[in-house]
């Protein structure tokens, strides 16, 4: 099965999160959120701090991600891992293989036409605000 990861950051304001907008397909021209593959007999959470590393430069030292959920596509052979986190200091965050960004945490993200995922950035952003009284500090 192959075993790609998304990564929710949040600014450390709370008033908005991390978004790139893609430069290839799947999804050229669509925002999304930054993560890749893990590669063969790579751990979950360190696949998710290497891909946050690559494309953003933000570090352990700047952000605790959490394990939110995963999301099986059986017929696609396919898996992702969600992860999520606050910034817990100001960082600039600079990469190259795609635009970033942060958006407000208002805008529609179930709208397919502008963001990545068949509404799953949308839906991930509804369970984190399910769970932020339970979120890990």
């Amino acid at each position: 099965m192959k075993k790609y990861n998304v990564i929710a950051v949040f600014h450390e304001t709370d008033k908005k999160w991390l978004l790139c907008r893609r430069r290839k397909d799947p999804y050229k021209g669509l925002s999304n959120l930054v993560g890749g593959k893990i590669e063969s007999g790579e751990d979950g959470l360190t696949a998710a701090y290497r891909e946050l590393w690559e494309e953003t430069s933000i570090t352990k030292k700047d952000i605790k991600l959490v394990h939110l959920m995963d999301m099986v596509y059986h017929l696609s052979d396919c898996m992702i891992e969600v992860y999520a986190g606050k910034l817990c200091r100001s960082v600039e965050v600079t990469g190259d293989e795609n635009e970033l960004y942060w958006a407000p945490l208002n805008e529609n993200y179930f709208d397919t036409k502008r963001y990545a995922g068949e509404g799953n950035i949308g839906h991930i952003l509804e369970e984190i605000r399910c769970i932020r009284d339970r979120w890990p500090e």
